[in-house]
């Protein structure tokens, strides 16, 4: 059953934001969902603008690179980083550097493990900021409803692939 808007976000230490989400989908999928271009695309950014980049060099050492075209605004929001470390289907460590702000990179560990019979996953993502100042812009940026709106359309695109 898709859910919307289960998100939760933490705060576990001065310089750290957590966020954890459960999806209806197997952790291979859900994989799928976050690593594959054509499959990025229709979940990332949730519709509020229109994706102009979605590059993806899976593997370590590789790159990433979204962008988008904010509906509201017209602006572009531009997201990129590098993968430290990779686990198919359980762990993506990566760097996150929002644009306007380069020297501010953060270290992203998300994590998917699986429920118990293995059809639903658990999502956490660890982002680690250098500094408390930085964590808190971020979580000061409004990135909630967006992230929410974003991991709703990304499990209804996990779930798709069940089926």
């Amino acid at each position: 059953m898709i859910t919307t808007g289960t998100a939760t976000v933490t705060l576990p230490a001065d310089d750290q934001i957590l966020i954890t989400r459960e999806f209806d989908a197997p952790p291979a999928l859900v994989w799928r969902a976050i690593t594959e271009p054509e499959l990025v695309r229709q979940w990332w950014g949730a519709g509020m603008g229109e994706m102009t980049v979605c590059e993806i060099d899976l593997r370590v050492g590789g790159t990433w690179r979204y962008a988008q075209t904010a509906a509201s605004s017209g602006d572009t929001v531009e997201f990129y980083g590098e993968y430290l470390a990779l686990e198919e289907p359980s762990k993506i460590v990566n760097t996150e550097i929002f644009a306007p702000f380069p020297d501010s990179p953060a270290t992203c560990t998300a994590t998917l493990t699986p429920s118990a019979d293995g059809t639903r996953t658990t999502f956490a993502n660890l982002v680690q900021h250098t500094t408390q100042e930085a964590r808190d812009m971020h979580i000061n940026s409004g990135m909630e409803v967006g992230m929410q709106k974003s991991l709703d359309a990304l499990e209804r695109v996990a779930v798709d692939l069940v089926n």
